[in-house]
């Protein structure tokens, strides 16, 4: 057998046995809980980017156009016509109603009326907001109503 051929060989048994010895380390500790920094590992799968959900900002009290006041308040019946609520735009339902002049409109929707809650639900709204949603929505069906500033 050449020379080349039993380094060859007692090279590999040396490298099998050292790496017996290496795994034999390791396993020493098997069964045993490794110490581990809490904090390390927390920031080390951290994700490469977050989502953060937060409330939009409060409108000022009695700062709320109409139209934002319909979408958040008014629209979920007022779109559909849940409940026997007359919807926005439609002429016919609305021409009785809007003889009552926003005032009247005002009061009727601030007392509620059928299965409509007081103030439509929103405790909140000042008078002046309520106004202006009212006349918002009464426009949306030809009213041609002044909102308060």
């Amino acid at each position: 057998m050449s020379d080349r051929r039993l380094v060859s060989r007692s090279s590999a048994r040396i490298a099998l046995t050292l790496g017996f010895v290496a795994l034999a380390t390791q396993l020493t500790g098997c069964g045993k809980k490794a110490a581990v920094d809490e904090e390390l590992a927390a920031k080390l799968i951290e994700p490469v980017a977050k989502v953060a959900l937060a409330a939009a900002p409060a409108a000022a009290p009695g700062s709320r156009t109409g139209e934002e006041i319909f979408k958040a308040v008014c629209a979920a019946c007022h779109e559909s016509g849940a409940a026997g609520a007359p919807k926005a735009g439609d002429k016919g339902a609305w021409g009785p109603r809007l003889g009552a002049g926003l005032d009247g409109l005002v009061k009727s929707a601030t007392a509620g009326k059928g299965a409509m809650p007081p103030k439509g639900g929103a405790a909140d709204l000042t008078d002046k907001e309520l106004a202006r949603a009212v006349a918002f929505l009464a426009n949306k069906a030809g009213a041609g109503f002044k909102a308060p500033d």
